[in-house]
């Protein structure tokens, strides 16, 4: 049982080394395919391993089935270790929103877009509120409802009211 516990306390060390100081272990799996291999995950399944096997050790289980719940609990955590570090990884950045996302997104005319000349909208992006110049088939009046359909220069956009495009 001491050793589980020490496994157990060995893991969580290495857990909370992980979230203080980052990835001690970069690289060091990058043969292996998959991400699932990182600190945070071999000492959240070093950890759970070593407390699951203690308690099941402790229950006065035989040792084979103190090793497979310990492995179980093992999975378990790293799994779960494994899905929080890659949605936090994969998570969105505070980067600017380039005028490529809006395409697809609605808005509203700022300024009138006459029938051969630019007006400008309002388009959300990401939190963002991006007021890009914009070009139209058919000249739109200021308040109503467009979105984008291309992208025609860093700064300009081409949209069409939302019913023009509706079956």
């Amino acid at each position: 049982m001491t050793v589980f516990l020490i496994l157990g306390l060995v893991g969580l060390a290495l857990l909370v080394v992980s979230l203080v100081v980052g990835e001690v272990l970069d690289g060091v799996f990058d043969a292996l395919p998959g991400d699932v291999f990182s600190t945070a995950v071999i000492g959240g399944f070093v950890s759970a391993f070593g407390f699951g096997a203690a308690a099941s050790d402790a229950a006065g289980l035989p040792l084979l089935g103190t090793l497979a719940i310990g492995v179980a609990c093992g999975v378990v955590v790293g799994w779960f270790a494994a899905w929080l570090t890659g949605l936090v990884r994969g998570g969105g950045s505070d980067g600017t929103p380039a005028t490529d996302d809006s395409i697809g997104r609605s808005g509203r005319v700022v300024t009138a877009i006459p029938d051969d000349g630019l007006g400008t909208v309002r388009i959300a992006v990401g939190g963002h509120v991006l007021q890009l110049n914009a070009r139209a088939d058919a000249a739109i009046d200021a308040g109503t409802e467009v979105h984008v359909t291309d992208v025609l220069s860093p700064t300009a956009v081409r949209v069409a009211r939302v019913w023009d495009e509706l079956p």
